[in-house]
């Protein structure tokens, strides 16, 4: 297993061991005693799957009071994946790192909690997964704009599909104003 640092800290990129032959592959998709090594989380509490369509983009999701650290990767497609560090106080609050994840190259992409994270699909069909270090509490959820221009997110799409929820999102301005904002 290789770890690949981002300009975020604590954001990376994972490219696991890969073990093919004429027949397929087999790779560990997670191990907690090797992550730990790597001084990534050891325990999650709930895995996640969502198949999305060309140009959907989901996001940019947080929570607020129970931010969630997420390890990524995708099954099938590709997909174009961010996060936004959305720690008040932070030397790197508002800034943003973007991968390309497909299912042929089997990279993962933690984003800890405190960071917003999105993706848009560039393939037909994506299959994505994720582990979350946190539960699901949907009072708590948050979202940010993904085409804020103060965090300037360079998407491969340009007429993302989005849900009701991600099209209200609000602004980096207004979430640091906000008094139930992430720490």
């Amino acid at each position: 297993m290789k770890v690949i640092s981002t300009p975020l800290p604590g954001v990376v990129l994972i490219q696991p061991k890969v073990f093919g032959d004429e027949r397929g592959f087999f790779l560990e998709n997670y191990q907690a005693q090797r992550y730990r090594e790597y001084g990534l989380p050891d325990q999650f509490v709930q895995d996640n799957h969502s198949r999305s369509a060309k140009n959907v983009l989901r996001g940019l999701h947080f929570q607020k009071n129970y931010p969630q650290g997420k390890l990524v990767y995708v099954t099938s497609g590709i997909v174009f994946d961010v996060a936004v560090d959305i720690r008040v106080g932070s030397a790197t609050y508002g800034r943003w790192v973007g991968v390309t994840l497909t299912a042929e190259s089997h990279q993962q992409f933690y984003v800890p909690p405190g960071f917003a994270h999105g993706f848009c699909v560039l393939s037909d069909v994506a299959d994505f997964h994720y582990k979350c270090t946190e539960y699901y509490h949907p009072e708590d959820e948050g979202c940010l704009r993904w085409d804020d221009p103060d965090v300037g997110i360079t998407w491969p799409i340009a007429q993302p599909i989005l849900s009701a929820k991600d099209a209200a999102a609000g602004s980096l301005a207004a979430l640091k104003n906000d008094p139930q904002r992430p720490s």
